[in-house]
């Protein structure tokens, strides 16, 4: 097709309409970014809470696009986000803190799946402004979950076991005068620090740091009992005032309510067009390949903008990722599948790497040239850190007006107060603990890493919404998300009934799986409460869902080693390995 015209486009979706059907807990995020990224709605279609939801969307110039999205297949029998969180492996990741599979009483797989439907449908429209096909994109919600496992996944399916125990345990802490609280920081010495400054036992300090430092990878964190014992003989103050001196960060648990008082009214992401400058691809993109001709250059730690970039490729841009001399560390972090890092291969499979010390004159200029051959560069380095390197936005569109530069951080600047951006410290700060666990439960932010994941899937959407502002407005772009935006992309409904007043918590046993002789089931939300009626201890697994489903209830074997989703009939043929034997989820959108 011809491209659309040049506009002076504010929002990527300026002068577009859509109508959405369907599920509310995937629609209605799916509403909310189109209409913050300027589309006009047009209500929701008949089938608004069915088991299958459409978006359309048309106008601007474009041909008309089309998204197609439901929890799974139609013949599975996940029905819903409690069904999805058990059969993936998400009640399993969540629960091992706990010892026991459960379920997130927010709905995450919903709301990856809702972010997953919109960056669909802008991959399509930028594959359309730059000559490609028209496309109609489908989701589904295990397939989401599947991709928010990911690492978990790959690590189960290593070559060698896990370099730290899985075993149940973990924060939040708890102070003398009852304040929960995170404990964060990355560095060994402040760790031992922190705890020497309370008198900890040095044993239990030392035996603390292994488990405490791989949280991040294995969701738990089997410390000594000797340190919550130290925190719960010293006040709130006491508490801070040792975080201070020893250089670690603490972070109180706050209420929902608490951050609907402070929330600035912002997006979950932010688009500020900069100078003229157009792209010029010589390579059509196709349908299911929409990016492709397009180069993303990362420079990501860890999570949130490897796996930004690791969509990117997936949807045909050609990655290349930022390495220290010597190479990512994180690549030899076990377990491995041939030397290589199954959770490093899990975010960064197919991605080029070019060598560069950034802290160097010399290799920053060489980065630089690699910018103005790039169409989007991507980072998340600590705040400040582009800046002080002459990296910045207005450093790099100087070489290359048509660049898309995406920044993914912690807080997006907008909290004065915040701690370290990481994703504990932010589930902590923003209320996620309390939404995560139902009433009657102390909050406790999750350990499997809700919002770098979600953070991650926020930043592909927010820089594929700069790529069609730059393709329609003739500008490039800086575009900013953080883990705070996933955060209350996530809480959103919570947050909602904070404002009405009511209750943001769910009841008490939501998504509770129900044990069997030989492992747990898990009902759908609304069988929830007569399935419980139901004792299933004494039946088998499949005995105790043909009991269920004879009395007409909708219910699910909740996976507890997330190894056997290889050969779970539930996903067949779904799950692959890559060229390093690690194993591969599906891409987590279909075109057509």
């Amino acid at each position: 097709m011809t491209s659309p015209p040049t506009t002076r486009t504010v929002g990527p979706l300026d002068t577009l309409r859509f109508r959405t059907s369907g599920p509310e807990e995937i629609t209605g995020v799916v509403d909310e970014h189109l209409r913050l990224l300027g589309a006009e709605g047009e209500g929701h279609g008949p089938a608004d809470g069915g088991p299958a939801g459409r978006i359309a969307l048309s106008g601007g110039g474009f041909r008309p696009a089309q998204a197609h999205t439901a929890w799974a297949d139609p013949a599975s029998a996940l029905t819903d986000e409690a069904t999805v969180q058990a059969a993936v492996g998400i009640m399993a990741v969540h629960g091992r803190r706990d010892g026991r599979p459960r379920g997130l009483a927010a709905d995450y797989a919903a709301t990856a799946t809702g972010v997953l439907t919109v960056q669909g449908l802008l991959a399509g429209l930028v594959g359309q402004a730059r000559g490609g096909p028209a496309a109609q994109v489908t989701t589904r919600a295990d397939r989401a979950g599947l991709l928010a496992v990911s690492q978990y996944l790959a690590a189960a399916g290593a070559e060698e076991a896990e370099a730290a125990e899985l075993a149940p345990g973990g924060p939040p802490f708890t102070s003398a005068d009852g304040v929960l609280f995170e404990l964060e920081t990355l560095d060994p010495g402040a760790w031992a620090a922190f705890w020497r400054e309370l008198e900890a036992p040095a044993e239990a300090i030392r035996a603390g740091w292994r488990p405490f430092q791989f949280r991040y990878a294995t969701a738990c964190a089997p410390f000594p009992q000797a340190l919550h014992t130290v925190t719960l003989a010293h006040p709130w103050e006491r508490l801070r005032r040792a975080a201070d001196a020893s250089g670690a960060e603490v972070c109180a648990l706050r209420a929902l309510a608490d951050r609907v008082a402070e929330h600035d009214g912002a997006g979950p992401w932010a688009l500020s067009p900069m100078r003229p400058g157009r792209s010029d691809s010589a390579q059509a993109p196709s349908a299911d390949r929409p990016l492709a001709g397009l180069t993303v250059l990362e420079a990501g730690r860890r999570i949130q903008a490897p796996l930004a970039a690791h969509l990117l490729g997936l949807l045909g841009a050609e990655v290349v990722r930022i390495e220290p001399p010597g190479g990512d560390p994180l690549r030899g972090m076990p377990p491995t599948c041939s030397g290589t890092s199954a959770r490093w291969l899990a975010l960064n499979r197919g991605k080029k790497a070019v060598e560069i010390d950034i802290k160097a004159a010399a290799d920053r200029r060489r980065l630089r040239e690699l910018a103005a051959e790039a169409d989007v560069f991507l980072h998340n380095w600590a705040p400040g850190k582009a800046a002080e390197l002459g990296l910045d936005a207005d450093d790099l569109a100087a070489v290359n007006p048509a660049l898309v530069y995406a920044y993914t951080s912690g807080w997006a600047d907008r909290l004065a107060d915040a701690p370290l951006g990481t994703d504990f410290m932010v589930q902590a700060r923003t209320g996620t603990g309390e939404a995560a666990r139902p009433e009657g439960e102390p909050p406790a932010p999750s350990l499997m890493t809700l919002l770098d994941v979600l953070g991650g899937l926020l930043g592909a959407e927010a820089v594929l919404a700069g790529l069609l502002l730059r393709e329609r407005s003739g500008h490039g772009v800086r575009v900013d998300s953080s883990l705070l935006g996933a955060a209350d992309t996530l809480t959103a409904p919570a947050l909602r009934r904070v404002r009405q007043g009511r209750n943001p918590r769910r009841p008490a046993g939501f998504r509770h799986p129900l044990p069997t002789a030989d492992g747990w089931v898990a009902p759908s939300d609304a069988c929830a409460a007569a399935a419980g009626a139901y004792d299933l201890r004494e039946l088998r697994t499949e005995d105790a869902l043909d009991l269920l489903r004879g009395h007409g209830l909708t219910a699910t074997r909740v996976t507890t080693d997330l190894s056997d989703l290889h050969h779970d009939p539930r996903f067949a043929g779904s799950i692959s390995r890559d060229a390093h034997g690690a194993p591969a989820v599906p891409d987590p959108w279909s075109f057509a």
